[in-house]
């Protein structure tokens, strides 16, 4: 599986034989790979007359591309806005809930993430294809399938270890802007227009894996908030600033902020983020995304009208039952 971003091919149709050549030797004589866009097929139709576009056919001959479009932007941060105040709204009644919620279409979002992620875990797993995603910088969309087809696929990705490596080469270090998409909140009156909670919708997404596969993920809901937590305000310098660059050239966060994983892999806070329930699960996870599947995440979205001591109580009695054997 590779990404990347849209290859600029421009209104005159340029052409790169670098990429070419690249995309060449993925493919042996008679394979074939899909190129999944993120974008629709008429968005990027018309990135094409703002430099960008997609590959053309006769210069990918083995190549199919499939669009499968996802929002990233300002409609991603609405929905979350709309989600956000209609769970906090305690005065509305069934009716009103339920209309409110589809109307925020954060469920939908959610659903057609897993969608492509899986599609891409298909052609990989099932197809036995080279997968190459992109959308248009390649540091939002694109990252969130990537990050999820591994997590659907390799079983190392479902470990602590592995899922904050999966985190720091798909999301850090490829360059997600965590400091514009997660400028503010949902709770803020600015509406920046850089502002979207990519990074909250993988984290969704894994939770609904969590929910349809308890056993196979070694780590727990409580590792997720943390996450989202660290994300939009932190002690800590892991997803400051925009990409690897800004953290490098600046001292500020190299010298003077410590690692996220550092606190998290202590013996005494690791413990806390484990899911006792976890074995070992080898095989590939292939989620339901049918619409009775996906479930509004309580955990997150009602964690501040509603108390959690109850359902801590009860983690840590599983806990305890699961270390007593």
């Amino acid at each position: 599986m590779l990404r990347s971003s849209q290859p600029l091919t421009g209104p005159n149709r340029k052409r790169c034989r670098e990429d070419e050549v690249l995309l060449g030797t993925v493919l042996g004589e008679g394979e074939r790979g899909f190129v999944i866009d993120t974008r629709s097929a008429q968005a990027a139709k018309q990135a094409r007359m703002t430099g960008g576009g997609t590959e053309p056919k006769s210069s990918y001959p083995q190549w199919r591309r499939l669009h499968r479009p996802l929002e990233r932007g300002r409609p991603l941060q609405e929905s979350f806005i709309k989600l956000m105040e209609a769970c906090n709204d305690t005065s509305i009644n069934m009716d009103r809930w339920l209309n409110r919620l589809e109307s925020c279409r954060w469920l939908s979002h959610v659903k057609a993430a897993l969608s492509t992620a899986c599609l891409a875990a298909q052609c990989m797993d099932r197809e036995d294809a080279s997968v190459l995603v992109h959308g248009a910088e390649g540091t939002d969309t694109t990252l969130l399938v990537t990050a999820l087809a591994q997590v659907i696929l390799d079983p190392s990705c479902r470990t602590l270890a592995g899922f904050q490596g999966l985190l720091e080469r798909e999301w850090i270090e490829a360059g997600h802007p965590f400091h514009l998409r997660c400028a503010h909140s949902a709770y803020s009156h600015a509406r920046l227009k850089q502002e979207a909670p990519l990074f909250l919708l993988f984290l969704d997404c894994v939770w609904q894996l969590s929910r349809q596969f308890p056993f196979s993920l070694e780590f727990g809901e409580r590792l997720l908030l943390t996450l989202f937590d660290n994300a939009y305000a932190s002690a800590y310098g892991t997803f400051l600033c925009n990409n690897e660059r800004e953290r490098r050239v600046g001292r500020e966060v190299k010298e003077s902020t410590h690692s996220l994983w550092a606190w998290l892999n202590q013996p005494g806070e690791k413990k806390k983020y484990l899911n006792p329930l976890y074995s070992h699960n080898p095989l590939v996870i292939w989620p339901s995304i049918e619409p009775q599947s996906i479930q509004l995440w309580q955990g997150l979205f009602f964690r501040w009208i509603r108390s959690s001591q109850y359902l801590d109580e009860a983690w840590a009695e599983i806990q305890r039952l699961a270390e007593g054997k």
